[in-house]
């Protein structure tokens, strides 16, 4: 734990550890984004989903 606490203290010395911050925060944006991306996805999936089982259940019954 303490090897973690000298990484993160030396990176928040170096003005080089600033850039690794942003694309941290770049990365998290991005998955942030994606996951609320992802239910709406879904729910169109699930509904497309719907649609062709009901299709398929009239000419298998």
């Amino acid at each position: 734990m303490e090897s973690i606490i000298n990484v993160l203290t030396s990176l928040y010395r170096e003005e080089s550890g600033q850039g690794l911050v942003e694309y941290v925060l770049i990365i998290a944006l991005i998955a942030l984004a994606a996951t609320a991306g992802m239910g709406t996805l879904a729910s169109s999936i699930n509904s497309a989903f719907t649609r062709v089982g009901s299709l398929l259940g009239k000419y298998v019954s």
